[in-house]
């Protein structure tokens, strides 16, 4: 009994320690379920703010979706056209292989032709020469014209330029010879001479025959002059059959002219007659023109006279177009038409001597 007295009368240290445990784990308790709140309001906001910015990013890949699928749409619109743009270009690039094919063709053909002109080059430029000189030496000789066969020269020796050979090059210095000697030729204006031939002739068609020109009144009684109010006066005391013949008189004096030809009358010519003469005068004009042409100042001084003196003896000198008709025979009687023209020789052996080595080297 004493003791339990004992044990209940004095506390021990274990009864004293025990409401100090109980808070502490009261304490711990609590500071446990604090830490616990804590962590699941941090983890709340966590959770918030992640479906936050998960929302945001759903709605930008939303947006980025969307602006990816209209791009993929056109995108696909540009595949179809550059799909039909390549259908196009490779039908294009199927006609240019095509083309291309003909023209390389066309091409072989235009280099085996150009390879065989070449081959032939310089007979062919000796044959262009040696026709140029005929032209030109038929120029001078048949026409006369010596400013085209001055062409002729100029066009052969252009042609023989291209030839960088020895004979080629001696080729021109002969046709340089001949171009110099007939720019030193005396100009002869053979158009304008021809042209005042011609226009002489049509001059001639007009003019009148001596036979055929109107005479020249030297001595007319006129009934307007004095003497005739003094008849008049006469007349008044004469009788009626002696006014009637003075009357009759005065008329037929009226009728009669009176002429001095100083020249002997030329005979008159009938109308063939004068149709030949006419056609003779052409035919002197025309002849003076070909010995213009051929520079035969012999034969063109002879028609000119000739003509000159058909008029003088024919035809009515005091006509207004025989004074002009005399005017232009003056000035084609003094016009110089007599050139000695070269043969050009020299070129045309030239041209035969080439011609000659090109066949021996062949």
């Amino acid at each position: 009994m004493s003791d339990k007295q004992n044990s209940l009368a004095i506390p021990t240290q274990e009864t004293v320690l025990q409401p100090t445990k109980i808070r502490k784990s009261s304490f711990l308790a609590n500071t446990a379920l604090i830490l616990v709140v804590v962590a699941l309001l941090t983890l709340a906001w966590q959770w918030l703010n992640t479906r936050h910015r998960f929302n945001e990013i759903e709605k930008s890949l939303s947006q980025k979706l969307d602006t990816y699928q209209a791009l993929n749409q056109q995108s696909l619109a540009l595949a179809k056209q550059a799909e039909e743009r390549s259908t196009e270009a490779n039908a294009r690039t199927v006609i240019l292989e095509q083309k291309l094919e003909e023209s390389r063709d066309q091409q072989d053909v235009l280099q085996t032709l150009y390879d065989q002109l070449a081959e032939n080059r310089e007979a062919t430029a000796v044959a262009e020469v040696e026709q140029l000189l005929t032209i030109a030496n038929q120029q001078l000789q048949l026409v006369g014209n010596v400013k085209s066969a001055l062409l002729a020269l100029q066009a052969a020796d252009k042609r023989l330029e291209p030839l960088d050979l020895p004979r080629a090059r001696q080729l021109r210095e002969t046709l340089g010879n001949e171009i110099e000697s007939l720019r030193k030729l005396p100009q002869v204006d053979v158009m304008s001479i021809s042209a005042q031939l011609e226009s002489l002739g049509e001059l001639c068609a007009t003019l009148p025959l001596i036979s055929e020109r109107q005479p020249t009144l030297n001595a007319i009684v006129s009934k307007q002059n004095t003497p005739q109010k003094d008849n008049s006066s006469a007349i008044q005391n004469l009788s009626d059959l002696q006014k009637f013949g003075f009357l009759m008189w005065n008329d037929i004096k009226n009728l009669v002219t009176v002429e001095r030809i100083d020249k002997p009358e030329p005979p008159l010519l009938s109308a063939d007659h004068a149709f030949y003469l006419r056609e003779n005068l052409k035919l002197r004009l025309l002849t003076a023109r070909i010995a213009l042409l051929q520079h035969d100042e012999a034969s063109y001084n002879a028609d000119i006279k000739a003509v000159n003196d058909w008029l003088n003896q024919y035809f009515d000198t005091k006509h207004p177009n025989t004074i002009k008709a005399f005017k232009l025979l003056k000035k084609l009687s003094g016009s110089d038409v007599g050139i000695e023209l070269p043969q050009l020789t020299e070129s045309l052996a030239a041209i035969s001597r080439y011609k000659q080595s090109l066949e021996k080297s062949n």
